[in-house]
């Protein structure tokens, strides 16, 4: 679709490096649901940069992937470090909050219908989607992302239904 203006690269340390010494925009959107992200961007990489360059982390809202990043706000949304300007607003979808919320009924909606039709114990039975979503359930951390990443003891779902 891009031909040749996408260039893309294992993900490890010498090619983000090397990438990011040339790059004027810089996206980290590392995803571990319910855990905390790696940080894949170092701080390391920031001298080498262009100054103005800018990184945006995607994921501060479970801790970032950058180990320069903190989270900001859309008040305040910017800090700059080593000349690389960083944007790590936490909840970047509440710039856009009628959009976001559309988007979200969309992915989700369909879910919460079938846990009112059925219950849940029974809608984690009928979809292994639902019981992935399913982080704590009669007192117990049942996602053992969630339960690492808070220092919380994991317990499988499947014990307690």
């Amino acid at each position: 679709m891009f031909g040749a203006h996408i260039q893309t690269l294992v993900s490890n340390d010498s090619n983000v490096e090397r990438a990011c010494k040339d790059a004027d925009l810089v996206i980290g959107s590392v995803l571990i649901p319910g855990g905390s992200t790696p940080k894949l961007f170092k701080k390391k990489y920031l001298p080498e940069m262009k100054d103005g360059a800018v990184f945006v982390d995607v994921a501060i809202d479970q801790g970032g992937c950058g180990e320069s990043s903190h989270v900001t706000t859309h008040d305040d949304p910017v800090f700059i470090e080593d000349g690389v300007v960083h944007y790590c607003v936490g909840n970047m979808p509440g710039a856009v909050p009628r959009t976001s919320t559309i988007a979200l009924t969309n992915a989700t909606l369909r879910y919460g219908l079938q846990i009112a039709e059925a219950g849940l114990e029974e809608a984690c039975k009928k979809s292994e989607v639902i019981t992935s979503g399913v982080n704590c359930y009669a007192g117990k951390c049942t996602n053992k992302n969630v339960a690492t990443a808070l220092g919380y003891e994991y317990t499988e779902l499947a014990s307690l239904m």
